[in-house]
């Protein structure tokens, strides 16, 4: 499986959200970018938010975010040589 746009712009939304908050949602308004729009439709389609225009994570979105979070931590440590 490849790192479409699509999954990029999805995992853009994802990063914005506050783990150290849960009950702290997310807005993507409509003067957003078309993808970041389409990419929150898509998010709550796939029941990771709880509105198709952000709102809160849901359970397995939350489980997406830690992941998210871990994998953005991982790539952007500078790797020993």
């Amino acid at each position: 499986m490849a790192f479409t746009p699509e999954l990029i712009a999805e995992l853009e939304i994802l990063s914005m959200y506050n783990l150290g908050n849960t009950k702290e949602g997310l807005k993507v308004h409509h003067t957003a970018s078309p993808a970041a729009i389409a990419a929150a439709r898509r998010l709550h389609a796939k029941g990771l938010i709880s509105l198709d225009d952000g709102g809160y994570l849901t359970s397995l979105g939350l489980d997406a975010v830690e992941h998210t979070q871990v994998l953005l931590g991982i790539l952007s440590e500078p790797q020993p040589a």
